[in-house]
């Protein structure tokens, strides 16, 4: 019962287009293309040790 059949995917997907019509859906992936590529840039920017803040605030205090 959990398990998406092939009805299913085409039953969601029909109704898709027929929500948001046939020209709409290219720009909508695209958002969503985008917004995981972003939220991936974000997630290896986190993962990296920050040295530029302690670099820039060493900068602040000789001026």
């Amino acid at each position: 019962m959990g398990r998406i059949g092939m009805t299913e995917i085409i039953l969601i997907l029909l109704v898709v287009v027929l929500l948001f019509g046939g020209r709409k859906i290219p720009e909508l992936m695209k958002g969503l293309g985008q917004g995981l590529k972003d939220f991936k840039k974000a997630s290896r920017v986190d993962d990296e040790p920050d040295n530029t803040k302690a670099e820039s605030g060493e900068d602040d205090k000789k001026s």
